[in-house]
């Protein structure tokens, strides 16, 4: 593999997010390489403060990848762009791609161009964070266009919102719990929450279409980019977007 010929993703990420450069890698696998730039640290801010802090510092943090080269860029943070409403967001992404001279995508303009490509318009939320930001989320998805069945609360624990924390038994449990209409569309929301194992299990008992921060921000960028087919066949999970996408376009 030529590293110098391989389109290139930088990603923007919470700082202590452990899993958005993991799913990336093994989503989009040889096909791009993937570069990261961390937010700042924000001690002493609480959660509101710290995600309006994290939009102030976008365009700092995205220059942080200088003067690379890069072919796409995605800002895996899907919590602090829900608090700008999806104009607001698409301006950024518009503004921030202009001053970069590469397309950049937040995670959640990346699912509104999913659910576009995929002929989505019914959304059932799956969500692991505090009560008021998922109303937040739900306000997002419903000021674009978009109807929300319901939004599954997933806590850590009880009583305990932590998408770092979530384990994939507390999201089959409460997907299969919640048996939410087979022809909503499932959006798992945050890149912080670990998903693929989720929805490989669930994938094996529904053909519903199922859409997560980091699954479909990597699909973007691989679009985007025009990253070269992979003759395996590509991640499972990309492979079923494109079979829904190609059915769709037919």
């Amino acid at each position: 593999m030529d590293l110098r010929a391989t389109p290139r993703l930088g990603v923007v990420v919470p700082p202590e997010n452990p899993t958005a450069e993991p799913e990336f890698n093994r989503l989009v696998g040889e096909r791009m390489n993937v570069y990261t730039s961390r937010f700042p640290v924000t001690p002493g801010k609480g959660l509101l403060e710290m995600l309006e802090a994290w939009n102030e510092a976008l365009p700092d943090t995205l220059g942080g990848f200088g003067t690379m080269g890069l072919d796409a860029a995605v800002v895996a943070c899907s919590a602090s762009h829900y608090l700008l409403g999806p104009e607001g967001d698409r301006a950024f992404c518009e503004e921030l791609g202009e001053r970069a001279g590469h397309p950049v995508c937040s995670s959640t303009q990346a699912i509104l161009t999913a659910c576009a490509w995929l002929g989505v318009d019914r959304l059932t939320l799956v969500s692991p964070y505090e009560p008021w930001l998922t109303e937040t989320s739900v306000g997002f998805w419903r000021a674009a266009g978009l109807t929300v069945d319901e939004a599954l609360l997933v806590p850590a624990r009880p009583g305990r919102f932590d998408p770092y924390e979530v384990t994939t038994e507390a999201i089959l449990e409460r997907v299969r719990e919640a048996r939410p209409a087979e022809d909503t569309a499932l959006l798992f929301t945050g890149t912080g929450m670990g998903t693929l194992a989720a929805l490989t299990e669930l994938g094996r008992d529904s053909d519903r279409v199922m859409l997560t921060s980091n699954l479909v921000s990597a699909w973007w960028a691989l679009r985007t980019a025009a990253a070269p087919a992979d003759p395996a066949g590509g991640h499972p999970l990309l492979a079923r977007l494109e079979r829904r996408a190609a059915a769709v376009a037919a």
